[in-house]
């Protein structure tokens, strides 16, 4: 097995990637601390196709250098918007038709491997703060909580992994539904 050069990737570029259709994942970030969190986050989203971030509270915008070194560019190519409030564009985004879940650790809690994706439903994954998580206001009106399950001594991933471990589970489960074997 012979490793891929980068040129071999077909990856898409900057304009591709704004014009292509786009997972319908809205992606929230509920006053993050990190900013190589907040970058990583970005990375994955532009992996993944997913259609618009929304930074929360303290959560911090580009342009920023800290954010770049893990993006890698991602800042230009994800669509992005501030909000002050979580609480108000998760609302806004019920209003517009979007399913809402906070991922964390709750009572009712659907455990990740157990979500079912359902054709043209668009959908919003909140992550919340790397110590107090999403805000208790945000998960009281969010439509679920999503989990993932852990079986180790710790109690909680980092916000960086988490966001991988669940967006990549939810585009492969939308992926499956847009394009069955």
């Amino acid at each position: 097995m012979r490793k891929l050069k980068n040129e071999e990737l077909d990856r898409l570029d900057l304009e591709g990637f704004k014009k292509a259709n786009k997972t319908p994942i809205v992606i929230v970030l509920d006053s993050i601390r990190s900013l190589n969190n907040i970058g990583s986050v970005f990375r994955t989203s532009d992996a993944f196709l997913i259609e618009k971030i929304y930074l929360c509270g303290i959560t911090a915008t580009p342009p920023n250098r800290d954010i770049n070194k893990t993006a890698l560019g991602a800042t230009e190519s994800v669509a992005w918007e501030y909000k002050e409030h979580t609480l108000d564009i998760v609302k806004e985004l019920l209003a517009d038709g979007y399913v809402t879940f906070a991922v964390e650790q709750a009572e009712k809690s659907l455990m990740l491997q157990n979500f079912k994706a359902k054709a043209n439903e668009k959908y919003v994954l909140v992550f919340g703060n790397e110590v107090k998580g999403v805000s208790q206001e945000v998960v009281d009106v969010c439509s679920g909580v999503i989990e993932i399950p852990q079986f180790g001594t710790k109690h909680s991933l980092n916000i960086a992994v988490s966001a991988g471990v669940v967006i990549w589970d939810f585009s492969s489960k939308i992926q499956a539904i847009k394009n069955p074997t």
